[in-house]
């Protein structure tokens, strides 16, 4: 019999809240929003779906990615490129996924601009589906996909951690109205 699967798992904590990230060697395979990290919690499901069973392990910098993420909320926006990361997903999740890493810092793309860019621009609800089911956010930054209007829509952390995030690296969007600042 197989051992189980063992990933590293390190608990950060951000401007924005607890992070859970979930490494295998030098690769980030997913990164929680709240800090959760039971079994089930979505990531938590997801990497299941993808691995099969798996246990972790607590070690102070899983797959270099809390360095990585100390970092970027220092300013060094580069950091999230330099991380490596493996994508579980199907073919087109991969393929969105991808491209929101091509998203430089400080800019935006609609749901619908993403979806072109894919050459596939008559499904517009699958990529943001596949947008919502990244299980590597900040890393692969979902949050610099707003509205076409300029608004936010959506994000797994929430709006105003989007906005955060968004403000942090400079981008242009229609903030939201009832909160200038993420409460903590």
């Amino acid at each position: 019999m197989n051992a189980p699967l063992t990933l590293d798992l390190t608990l950060a904590s951000t401007p924005v809240g607890p992070m859970a990230l979930y490494g295998q060697g030098e690769a980030l395979l997913g990164l929680t929003l709240d800090g959760g990290h039971d079994a089930g919690h979505p990531v938590a499901r997801h990497l299941a779906r993808r691995l099969g069973a798996f246990g972790t392990r607590r070690v102070d910098d899983a797959a270099g990615a809390a360095t990585r993420l100390e970092r970027y909320f220092a300013g060094d926006f580069s950091a999230l490129d330099e991380q490596p990361v493996h994508l579980l997903g199907t073919p087109f999740q991969c393929r969105v996924w991808t491209a929101l890493r091509g998203i430089a810092v400080g800019h935006t793309t609609s749901y619908s601009q993403l979806a072109t860019s894919l050459e596939s621009a008559n499904a517009v609800r699958a990529v943001a589906a596949a947008n919502g089911a990244n299980p590597i956010a900040v890393f692969v930054p979902c949050h610099r996909v707003i509205a076409a209007d300029g608004t936010l829509w959506g994000y797994g952390g929430g709006l105003p951690m989007k906005q955060w995030l968004l403000r942090h690296e400079g981008a242009a969007f229609r903030p939201l109205p009832t909160q200038a600042e993420l409460a903590l």
